[in-house]
């Protein structure tokens, strides 16, 4: 081969290691974006095995990273053993993303259940006070997902917090947003957000887990460990 053409395998090398420290960049930010809403709705699952796919995405992508660094020294210097080894680990990286839709897919599927398991005590445990967890949770959820109740607002009158207050009135989380008299009083049920927050709970986890999956596909998608064996083999010339 050509002097050029080693070059030019050379320049592709670089430019896909680049390319992996963008990718490490955008998998840290997937895998912390999914710490941060999941955060939100913690009280509506106790398994926290479900986080396992977006700890693996982070890692993929902080190991992505020193690949990258591995890949650009070992290209510019013509490492045979440099990047031999950076093959080697790409295609283990290549394998954990795999893992992460296997597992993404997996947990997907739980989060349905484990939010009907225990939606109804977090909405049983809510006393209308900032100081209680539950409390903000639903507070955040009926207001952020604009639901009210598990199923629809009625599901209210089987709380404790409604039993205690005696005062026919859902949380003022339960309002419509657009409308600034509503006391949340079930005498004026048109006020009050009419779909319950069960399946949309359900709906939110599922897409942020959805995010994981296809990130990690894309990124998989994208390594095409054969393409860059093609690459360094050019530069070697065997």
């Amino acid at each position: 081969m050509g002097q050029c053409g080693i070059t030019s395998s050379k320049t592709v090398l670089v430019f896909l290691n680049l390319i992996f420290w963008a990718a490490a960049g955008i998998l840290c930010y997937v895998g912390a974006y999914v710490f941060i809403t999941y955060d939100d709705y913690d009280h509506f699952f106790e398994d926290v095995y479900t986080l396992i796919p977006a700890v693996i995405i982070i890692a993929v992508g902080a190991l992505l990273f020193i690949i990258g660094l591995i890949g650009c020294c070992a290209t510019v210097r013509e490492s045979y053993c440099g990047l031999t080894s950076f093959v080697v680990i790409l295609l283990l990286v290549f394998m954990t993303e795999v893992a992460v839709v296997v597992l993404g897919y997996i947990y997907r599927a739980k989060v349905e259940n484990e939010v009907n398991s225990s939606i109804m005590k977090v909405y049983d445990e809510y006393n209308g006070t900032n100081s209680n967890a539950q409390s903000r949770a639903i507070d955040y959820v009926q207001r952020q997902l604009q639901c009210c109740g598990i199923h629809n607002y009625s599901d209210w009158q089987h709380t404790r917090w409604y039993e205690k207050s005696k005062n026919n009135s859902v949380p003022i989380s339960c309002c419509k947003s657009n409308i600034g008299t509503c006391t949340g009083s079930l005498t004026h049920p048109e006020a009050l957000y009419q779909e319950g927050c069960e399946a949309l709970v359900v709906k939110k986890l599922q897409e942020i887990m959805m995010y994981v999956i296809w990130t990690a596909l894309t990124f998989a998608a994208m390594q095409e460990p054969r393409q860059l064996n093609v690459q360094i083999s050019d530069v070697f010339n065997f």
